[in-house]
């Protein structure tokens, strides 16, 4: 009996000392740890290859690991990013990504959820890296409206963090977004709107009327090929662009679940929300539509995104599917952080979570 009093005194005496001086041991491990996070480079230790993170793997609707639309595309030692939705910035630098080190944006349609990052985005590249630009935006015809707004709202900022920095750190010709703008495709067509080296990307047209225009991307290099549909309906031209990419990356909504927000809706009272959920499903693809196109052109992987409504319960994975692993089981259910590597040259699909 003694020895159990003698310890618990030790215990607690030593419990209370940590306690005092958990300041002292905070300084400890923030003194170790943050040069090794601030100097942190996730592109700069993988394989030659296209790699791809979700960066925000939702859509509009609030959720606790899917951030607004954002998809992270490294190619060698070239960076970009499909879309910026909500905290998506701010999930590439929790990946260990550099933020400053992003050499463009590529929009795929202009509705709010896809943009409403990029007046962040374009900051912390500017406060953080070395460009004596602004952050490239390209996006078909309108992407111009967009940029100049996000600059026009962020005028004063600039002018604030440039009188405070200076030019050695926030150079006013660096501030902000500059948009590169393009004609979109015709059906059946691919336009490239950029390359450099072994990278290529090109343009098609997806089917999310009555936006328009609206487009999806597909990243070429060396041997390895992924596409990113953007927000769209079921499209044939997708399963003829998409024909044998290593990694299709495709949105999807589940109409099972949005009846329900529907029935749900109108039962509190809320007409519009229950006028909404039933308006979406018609410019998107279901989660079967989607394994439908993998399965006809032939994919290697289907990663999905965009994922509508958010998954919040335990089995809501399989209520969402609603059948669609059956179509196609090459697949992932993406959140926040899901990953792909797909090594230059080779047929290896690599699968891991940087969250």
């Amino acid at each position: 009996m003694k020895k159990v009093i003698i310890l618990t005194i030790v215990a607690c005496a030593v419990i209370a000392l940590a306690y005092t001086q958990r300041a002292t041991f905070a300084e400890q491990i923030l003194a170790r740890a943050l040069p090794a996070r601030l100097s942190a480079d996730t592109a700069a230790d993988q394989v030659d290859g296209l790699h791809v993170v979700l960066c925000g793997a939702g859509g509009p609707m609030p959720a606790p690991n899917a951030s607004g639309p954002c998809v992270l595309v490294t190619a060698g030692k070239q960076t970009f990013v499909v879309d910026a939705g909500t905290d998506g910035a701010r999930n590439i630098n929790r990946m260990g990504f550099q933020v400053g080190n992003i050499d463009a944006v590529f929009l795929t349609h202009f509705h709010s959820d896809h943009i409403d990052g990029l007046g962040e985005l374009a900051t912390l590249r500017w406060a953080a890296g070395n460009s004596d630009t602004p952050l490239p935006v390209y996006g078909p015809v309108g992407v111009e409206r967009v940029v100049n707004g996000f600059n026009e709202a962020y005028g004063q900022d600039f002018v604030y963090r440039h009188t405070h920095h200076g030019d050695s750190v926030a150079p006013l010709g660096a501030a902000g977004l500059s948009a590169v703008s393009f004609e979109p495709p015709a059906m059946g067509a691919l336009t490239t709107v950029y390359a450099q080296g072994d990278l290529t990307v090109t343009a098609l047209l997806v089917d999310h009327a009555p936006v328009a225009p609206a487009v999806g991307y597909k990243f070429s290099y060396r041997g390895r090929t992924v596409l990113i549909s953007g927000d769209t309906a079921q499209s044939a031209n997708i399963t003829t662009l998409a024909d044998k990419v290593d990694l299709l990356v495709h949105e999807a909504l589940a109409p099972n679940l949005l009846r329900m927000m529907n029935a749900a809706a109108e039962q509190a009272g809320n007409t519009n929300l229950a006028t909404i959920a039933m308006d979406v499903l018609d410019y998107h693809a279901s989660p079967k539509d989607a394994a439908e196109t993998a399965r006809d052109a032939n994919v290697g992987h289907l990663l999905y995104y965009h994922i509508v409504p958010p998954l919040l319960v335990p089995g809501q994975e399989a209520l969402w599917l609603d059948g669609a692993d059956k179509i196609f089981e090459h697949y992932t259910l993406g959140r926040d952080g899901t990953s792909f590597s797909l090594p230059a040259y080779s047929d290896a699909i690599i699968e891991s979570e940087r969250l």
